[in-house]
């Protein structure tokens, strides 16, 4: 399989040379799919912006299924070229227009490059305008991975959805990697020596990597290095309630209410069935360090291969209002009060800490969660909301609103197009047990295959 994903970022910071600088990364399979790799970016305070060159060539063909079907992929089919060509350039203009207006800090150029002169025009376009280069190369030559993608994947693309049945969807894309081979010219260690790359064998088993600089390329090597394609679930929910939930206290380090408790043995009884049902043998418990979290946790201590409690998943520190109800913190600190509605995700609690200071935080255990099997993680509001922004794909100024209410399990299921989520509601005070939300929503994510870019800022 072929293909190819490049990183580009743009340096707007004032410095004693004010070059815009431009990262690369590309790959050349699509069993790659760094589906939250753009959230890697935000995290570290860069505003990225995926161009998919899929999504301008969908809508440039004349006839959706003619341009999705593999002919349409041939080295041989000139007028189909001509297409893919221009689709690429409005791609790469829009990617340009969005860098240099300021809006963001990170592009991603999501597209076929397979070839040496494809490249070079995406390297000359990126030298014009000082960004700085990065590519990321996936290679696969696994049969059980390749199929694998194939199934995983392209029955949900766009190209393929609702156009084609699976058979004929399977037949197609193994005729487009066969034209994607034909032109494929890889990254070379020798050719390619001054450039910035990571080559990525077979889904991870082996990496190359070469001039690699800065820190958001470094973050994403290691976001690359720490991804797996393995099915498994990742479970959030906050401790059960506490006693200082029972009368609106902030913070503080309570024990479970007796609801509280109840909703523990709760999770004991779901987690039976899921493993019973949906054959989760190997579940890993993540529990911050508070006591509402670790008593919840430990009811679940004979389904769990084992238990970690993490002073990274405690609760935001709410300084000097740890313990306060809100009407307290209304009345003794009126000024921050107004201040923090004004900015949720910057403000700073007086001697605590931000929403912003918490994702920092919480990055290595995101990235951690990344290669994990089965894992519950068992926390507090603000902190699960940064870990379901990452996986939801979240704007980081709506982050601090998420709804996260005591006795709901959430259970985020990453597929090739989105993470599918799935949200359990414990009616623990009703003494009903527990129920399935009426609510069930897969949010569909862009995936990135063949050769993704990347463009961006000073790092």
């Amino acid at each position: 399989m072929t293909g190819e994903r490049v990183l580009q970022e743009r340096n707007e910071s004032i410095s004693r040379n004010p070059r815009k600088r431009m990262m690369t990364i590309s790959g050349n399979d699509s069993s790659l799919d760094p589906v939250h790799l753009p959230n890697v970016i935000v995290m570290v305070g860069l505003p990225a912006r995926v161009f998919n060159v899929g999504d301008y060539r969908r809508d440039l063909a004349s006839d959706a299924a003619h341009g999705a079907s593999a002919s349409f992929f041939s080295p041989d089919n000139q007028q189909a070229l001509i297409v893919r060509q221009e689709s690429a350039r409005r791609a790469l203009n829009d990617l340009g227009k969005y860098l240099d207006s300021g809006s963001g800090s990170v592009a991603i150029f999501d597209a076929t490059n397979t070839t040496r002169e494809r490249r070079k025009w995406i390297t000359e376009f990126c030298s014009e305008r000082h960004y700085r280069l990065f590519f990321v190369e996936s290679i696969c030559d696994d049969k059980k991975i390749i199929d694998s993608n194939i199934t995983d994947v392209k029955f949900n693309s766009p190209d393929y959805k609702g156009l084609m049945t699976e058979d004929q969807a399977r037949e197609d894309f193994i005729n487009r990697i066969n034209n994607y081979k034909k032109a494929y010219e890889p990254l070379d260690e020798i050719y390619d020596a001054t450039s910035s790359f990571i080559k990525v064998i077979n889904a991870g088993r082996s990496f190359y990597v070469n001039n690699v600089n800065g820190h958001v390329q470094s973050r994403v090597v290691y976001f690359l290095m720490n991804i797996h394609l393995l099915p498994r679930s990742i479970y959030l929910t906050r401790h059960g309630e506490s006693e200082y939930n029972v009368v609106g206290r902030i913070g503080g380090d309570s024990p479970l209410s007796v609801d509280g408790q109840k909703y523990a043995a709760s999770l004991v009884e779901f987690f039976e069935k899921e493993k019973a049902t949906k054959n989760v043998t190997d579940l890993r418990i993540w529990s911050s360090q508070k006591i509402r979290s670790a008593q919840t946790a430990q009811r679940l201590m004979p389904l769990a291969t084992n238990i970690e409690y993490l002073k990274s998943l405690d609760e935001i520190d709410a300084g000097v209002c740890e313990g306060l109800t809100q009407e307290n913190i209304e009345e003794r600190y009126p000024v921050q009060t107004v201040e923090r509605e004004q900015d949720m995700y910057h403000y700073r609690f007086p001697s605590g800490e931000s929403y912003e200071d918490v994702v920092a935080r919480l990055e290595p255990v995101i990235m951690e969660l990344e290669r994990q099997t089965n894992v519950l993680v068992i926390a507090h509001k603000a902190v699960l909301r940064c870990i379901l922004a990452y996986f939801d794909e979240r704007p980081l100024d709506e982050l601090p609103y998420i709804a996260m209410p005591l006795h709901v399990l959430i259970k985020l299921t990453p597929k090739a197009y989105g993470c599918e989520t799935k949200f359990y509601h414990f009616r623990i005070s009703e003494n009903t047990g527990e129920g399935e939300v009426n609510f069930f929503y897969s949010r569909k994510l862009k995936m990135y295959y063949i050769f993704l870019i990347l463009v961006g800022t000073n790092y």
